[in-house]
């Protein structure tokens, strides 16, 4: 991704001020016209599959003559089936009842008068995402339905397909009545480095960087901003001696099917020491049936030389691609304190028909997430519940976990008094 080859400033700037001079009004919407203006979205995104399509074909072109990474490909190419997935998303977000201004009681109370809490917008949201161009249209739907607004900014590899769905999202939102503004676009090829957008505080109320940990270390780094950390691959598996072999295989397997970003994807597994060599013979060939590299650590590359080795520095980085490491831990102890300090913190599973191992393995792990004999797939539209999820974030601090509606909201306390004094 090129991020910081870039010499005029000035368009994040006027970006921002836009936005921020929009949010004002935004704000302030009744939920109703935001659920339209995000129907409106996706019936336009529908509209203009060719034209985005089109634009994507330049890019992916373009792309391959300059040797970008096949990872970077993938997640670049646009699909009719993900361009249809993005337009599901943003027709349930339009459907879904109005998540601000919920009144919720207070326990900080006053005499002689009565407080409560409501549901807020942050007000100015940057979205820096690498590839993804699709991403661009359900940032758009969470923002606009929670009364944000949002500035995008893409990779140089997606300029083409950035720009055409920036450009169906503003005349959508426009034409449905909401102000100018709304929503932003910092073409990469001219806006700026990522840094003259991230230190716009007085502007900005939120940056959420999606792609690499690469990108993610670098907004964390730069921005003035506060960030909502996203995390992508190298969660990890704990495989009991009690647990199920059939039961390893599909979570690993499944936990790879997220389409396109494999933000939940298993890539170590941990076993213990005492696992019957049949049994991980039988997972591996398994696996690389299915595609997968299977690699080890030296203790097992050691017992099985057909492995690959793992080096010291894989273990806590993601591959992002079908590979699985295995290593070989003493007990669930070393297990917890091993994924503790080399997970990306997210999503991270344990398998076992232990109830005791389950519990000590749900309160030890210091994740986002926990499964418990359940793949840890990430769904950004899943079937069942009121949820539409960006991604997942590792941080540990504030609104970890699932990247939701209410993730891009805030808190206001009202205190209403009885006319007494």
């Amino acid at each position: 991704m090129t991020v910081d080859v870039l010499d005029d400033n000035l368009e994040p700037i006027a970006s921002a001020k836009r936005a921020h001079s929009a949010s004002l009004k935004l704000g302030i919407t009744k939920g109703t016209d935001r659920s339209r203006a995000v129907l409106a979205i996706a019936q336009a995104l529908r509209s203009s599959f060719d034209d985005i399509l089109e634009a994507n074909t330049l890019d992916l072109e373009a792309s391959r003559e300059m040797a970008v990474p096949d990872l970077i490909l993938d997640w670049l190419k646009l699909t009719p089936k993900r361009l249809e997935a993005a337009v599901e998303i943003l027709q349930r977000l339009g459907e879904l009842s109005d998540p601000l201004r919920r009144v919720r009681s207070a326990d900080y109370q006053l005499e002689d008068s009565q407080t409560y809490t409501q549901l807020m917008p942050l007000g100015v949201i940057a979205f820096i995402y690498e590839a993804f161009p699709e991403l661009a249209a359900i940032a758009a739907g969470l923002c606009i339905k929670t009364g944000n607004c949002l500035i995008l900014r893409g990779s140089t590899e997606a300029s083409h397909t950035n720009e055409a769905i920036a450009s169906v999202l503003q005349t959508a939102v426009t034409d449905t009545g909401l102000p100018m503004g709304c929503i932003e676009l910092v073409k990469a090829e001219r806006g700026g480095s990522i840094r003259d957008l991230v230190t716009l505080d007085q502007y900005l109320n939120l940056v959420i960087p999606y792609g690499r940990s690469s990108l993610v270390q670098q907004v964390v780094r730069q921005s003035t901003a506060p960030v909502l950390r996203s995390a992508m691959g190298n969660c990890y598996l704990y495989w009991s001696l009690n647990g199920s072999l059939e039961m390893v295989r599909w979570i690993v397997i499944d936990s790879h099917c997220s389409e396109p970003d494999p933000v939940n994807a298993i890539e170590k597994v941990l076993i213990h020491r005492q696992a019957m060599p049949s049994s991980l013979l039988a997972l591996w060939n398994s696996l690389q049936e299915k595609g997968f590299e299977i690699k080890g650590d030296a203790e097992l590359v050691e017992a099985f030389p057909q492995l690959q080795l793992a080096k010291d520095e894989e273990w806590g980085s993601a591959y992002l691609t079908k590979t699985v490491a295995f290593k070989a831990v003493d007990s669930l102890e070393a297990a917890i304190a091993w994924i503790n300090q080399y997970s990306s913190g997210h999503a991270d599973c344990i398998v076992t028909d232990s109830y005791q191992e389950s519990r000590q393995f749900a309160l030890g792990v210091n994740s986002a997430s926990s499964y418990i004999n359940a793949s840890p797939r990430f769904h950004r539209n899943p079937a069942r519940g009121d949820g539409v999820f960006l991604g997942m974030s590792n941080q540990k601090g504030h609104r970890r976990g699932l990247i939701s509606l209410e993730s891009l909201t805030t808190v206001k306390h009202i205190v209403q008094g009885n006319g007494r004094f």
